[in-house]
C-alpha cells in the first residue's frame, strides 16, 4: 500500500496515513468471492482484504506478509478463524513454494495491495517516512540491506539511478553528488537528516509535495525490491490460479500499475491484432488471462473523501483461463530491472 503522484504521495511518503482497505468493494467483485473458495491475499497488512474474504463462509485464505510486526499482529485472527486463516511471514513473490509445501493449489482468486502500509509510515523506528525522526531504514523484512547501507555505500552513480529510475526524481543526479560528498563528513543514519539535505538542494514552493517525497520512494523500493518482487508474485498467481479464478491488483504509483499493466497485457494479449502478423513476425504465446470491461478501475468520491490515500489507488483485474502458466520470461523480467547507468539528472 503506497504512494501516487500529486497529493497521494505526499501522504504516503510523509504525511498521516490511517490503514483502511482500499477499493474493498471492488476487488472483492473481482475475485466473485464463493463458498468454500480457496484464496490468497500476498499483502496481509491489517487484514483488511482477509477478513472481507473470510466473512463468506467456508473460505480459506493463504495470507503472507514480509512485515514480522504484521504477522505478530495478526495471530489474534488466525485464533479467530480457526484454521481457515494461513498467514505465512514470508515475502509474496514465494507464494508457490509456500502454497506447495502447504499441499495447496488451484487457488479460485488471488489479491495483492501493493507497497508501503500506512502501518510502517506510521511508525518512525521504521524509518519509512520523513515525517517522524527515526533511523534511514525502510526494510519491510526487518532485514538485510538498509536506506543508510545504500546512501552510505553506494556509488553516486547506483544512488542517481535509483532515484531517478525508482522515485522518478528529476534531480537525482544533484542529490546523488551532495550525499556523496556529505557522507565523507557524517555517514547519514536518519530519516530527517536525509530529508534536510534534499530540502536544501530542492527550494519547496507551497502547492509542491516534499522535496524528499521521490527520493524517499525510489529508496523504499530499493531496499525492497517491490518491483522485482511484484513481477515474481504475479507469475506467481499465474501458476497457482485455476482456471477461471481470479486475481486482483491494488497499485498506488505508476511504476507498479505500469507492471500490472503491461503483465495483464502480455498474458491477456490485449492490444495485439493476432489476426493481422505481417510474414515472419512470431505468434503470440496463447492467453493465460482474459480482461473483462474498462481498467483501471478507481475509487469513487465517496472513498476519496473519507480515505485521501485511494486518490491514486488503481485496480487491475484479470480471468485466469485453463492455458498452462508461461512463467517469468525475458519481457517480464525486463519490467523490473534498473536501466544503465547514467540516465539520472
Amino acid at each position: 500500500m503506497e504512494q501516487g503522484g500529486g497529493v497521494e504521495t505526499s501522504l504516503a511518503a510523509g504525511g498521516p496515513a490511517r490503514h483502511i482497505p482500499v477499493l474493498l468493494n471492488e476487488v472483492l467483485e473481482s475475485l466473485h468471492i464463493r463458498e468454500g473458495g480457496l484464496y490468497l491475499d500476498g499483502t496481509f497488512g491489517a487484514g483488511g482484504y482477509t477478513q472481507a474474504i473470510l466473512a463468506t463462509p467456508g473460505t480459506r485464505v493463504l495470507a503472507f506478509d514480509r512485515d514480522p510486526n504484521a504477522i505478530a499482529a495478526g495471530q489474534a485472527l488466525v485464533e479467530k478463524y480457526q484454521g481457515r486463516l494461513m498467514l505465512e511471514h514470508a515475502q509474496f513473490s514465494t507464494c508457490v513454494d509456500v502454497a506447495a509445501a502447504r499441499g495447496l493449489s488451484a487457488f479460485d482468486g488471488i489479491t495483492f495491495d501493493i507497497g508501503v502500509s500506512s502501518m510502517q509510515l506510521d511508525e518512525a523506528a521504521r524509518g519509512f517516512s520523513f515525517r517522524f525522526e527515526g533511523p534511514l531504514d525502510m526494510r519491510m523484512s526487518q532485514a538485510g540491506r538498509s536506506a543508510a547501507d545504500i546512501v552510505n555505500e553506494a556509488s553516486e552513480e547506483e544512488i542517481a539511478d535509483i532515484l531517478y529510475h525508482y522515485g522518478e526524481e528529476r534531480a537525482s543526479r544533484r542529490i546523488a553528488r551532495a550525499i556523496v560528498h556529505d557522507r565523507e563528513t557524517k555517514p547519514y543514519t536518519t530519516t530527517k537528516e536525509l530529508a534536510e539535505l534534499i530540502s536544501r538542494i530542492i527550494p519547496a514552493r507551497p502547492q509542491d509535495i516534499h522535496p524528499a517525497t521521490r527520493s524517499f520512494q525510489g529508496l523504499r523500493i530499493a531496499v525492497n525490491d517491490e518491483l522485482g518482487e511484484l513481477v515474481k508474485a504475479l507469475t506467481g498467481a499465474e501458476k497457482l490460479l485455476s482456471p477461471g479464478g481470479h486475481l486482483a491488483v491494488v497499485s498506488f504509483h505508476s511504476l507498479e500499475d505500469r507492471i500490472v499493466k503491461q503483465f495483464f497485457a502480455l498474458r491477456s494479449n490485449r492490444g495485439r491484432a493476432t489476426s493481422r502478423l505481417l510474414p515472419g513476425e512470431p505468434v503470440p504465446p496463447p492467453s493465460t488471462f482474459m480482461l473483462e470491461g474498462k481498467q483501471p478501475i478507481t475509487a469513487g468520491p465517496a472513498e476519496t473523501h473519507t480515505n485521501p490515500r485511494a486518490r491514486s489507488a488503481r485496480l487491475r483485474a484479470g480471468i485466469r483461463t485453463d492455458v498452462p502458466a508461461l512463467g517469468l520470461d525475458p519481457a517480464l523480467a525486463s519490467l523490473a530491472s534498473l536501466p544503465e547507468h547514467g540516465k539520472g539528472r
